[in-house]
């Protein structure tokens, strides 16, 4: 098994940073703007895509104020099935850091470099959206290749 890894800290407190991991609104502010509940707390995050709409399903598993949020994957490319997604949250000082894992991935593949990459992307998007108002969640993210 591999993992995906980052680190992030933004100029905002954990809890700022946890209500964007958490709501709908939050969420659609730094990831993609489509997403929405599904309930039996299952999040669907969906993305536009030249070949047509294609997106994740996230079961919460598990969330702790302003320490941890921990979804896994329940639909979705075959790749991110049964992997989990986990932001553990700090507060340093001014700065929210928060850890990131997509853990559980069964080999490395050219598709977990593309997810890496974007995974990187939207973590930089979550941290202007809790330092400044505004992300920049899919449609809006820049494209770094055919997968988009």
């Amino acid at each position: 098994m591999v993992d995906i890894l980052h680190r992030i800290g933004a100029e905002s407190s954990t809890a700022d940073v946890y209500r964007a991991l958490t709501t709908i609104d939050g969420l659609a502010g730094w990831w993609t703007e489509n997403t929405t509940a599904a309930g039996d707390d299952v999040i669907r995050f969906r993305f536009a895509l030249p070949q047509g709409e294609d997106g994740f399903d996230m079961k919460v598993l598990e969330t702790e104020p302003g320490t941890l949020v921990h979804w896994e994957v329940v639909q979705g490319p075959e790749e991110w099935i049964g992997t989990h997604v986990r932001f553990e949250l700090a507060q340093e000082d001014e700065y929210a850091v928060v850890m990131f894992r997509h853990e559980g991935w069964k080999e490395a593949v050219p598709f977990m470099n593309h997810c890496s990459t974007k995974w990187a992307m939207f973590l930089m998007s979550l941290k202007r959206l809790v330092e400044t108002g505004k992300g920049e969640p899919a449609p809006h993210d820049v494209q770094i290749s055919n997968w988009h």
